[in-house]
């Protein structure tokens, strides 16, 4: 396959769950999210020279080139596992970075107020990771096994996700008198072991009974 045809097939495919276009790398921070949610989610590819209608404007600088491996190198903690791929279609230069799934979640990425924030990837967005989340993966990087206690903060927990419909965290801290601190460690077992599952619903996160 030519790499025209390989990079018309991949802008064909949309921006999605494991693929992303940037139209030119004019900040760090910006790109450093992206990096950031395909890393702490399934992966994912950027396809940085390509605007978001499919067009391949192409990257025009090396700066722009230095800013993406700058984003991967200084503005991720850790920094990222990335690979570069460059592509020279109809006169455009293309670059592929692809961002394998990480395996010491959470991949943070600097924020413009100096913050470092974790980020997922969730159909063809880039979203801020709740606190679940961190506690999820904080207990996956644990090399002691974890079972799920059912006490009574573990049962009050419960018994408001059965309730139907999703609840928010702040919703479930309020409704079952448990601690914040203590539902999110309850949450992220519970999803850990399949009982209880987490959407997101526009810019927020709900929780669930499974």
């Amino acid at each position: 396959m030519s790499d025209k045809a390989f990079l018309l097939r991949l802008i064909g495919e949309g921006e999605h769950q494991q693929q992303d276009f940037k139209y030119k790398i004019t900040d760090a921070c910006k790109l450093a999210k992206s990096v950031s949610a395909f890393a702490n989610t399934d992966g994912g590819r950027l396809l940085i020279g390509v605007r978001d209608d499919g067009f391949m404007s192409g990257v025009r600088s090396e700066e722009e080139i230095y800013m993406m491996r700058s984003a991967a190198g200084d503005y991720c903690r850790p920094a990222a596992d990335i690979d570069f791929a460059t592509l020279s279609v109809e006169g455009r230069t293309v670059v592929i970075a692809t961002v394998p799934e990480s395996k010491g979640k959470p991949v943070r990425a600097l924020c413009d107020d100096g913050r470092w924030r974790a980020y997922i990837r969730v159909a063809d967005e880039n979203i801020v990771a709740s606190p679940v989340h961190l506690r999820i993966w904080r207990d996956e990087l644990s090399d002691k096994g974890q079972l799920v206690s059912i006490g009574d903060d573990e049962s009050r927990v419960m018994q408001v996700l059965e309730g139907g419909g999703g609840l928010t965290l702040h919703q479930v801290v309020r409704r079952s008198g448990v601690r914040r601190p203590q539902v999110v460690v309850i949450l992220a077992r519970l999803i850990r072991f399949g009982l209880a599952s987490c959407r997101l619903d526009g810019q927020r996160f709900l929780f669930f009974n499974t």
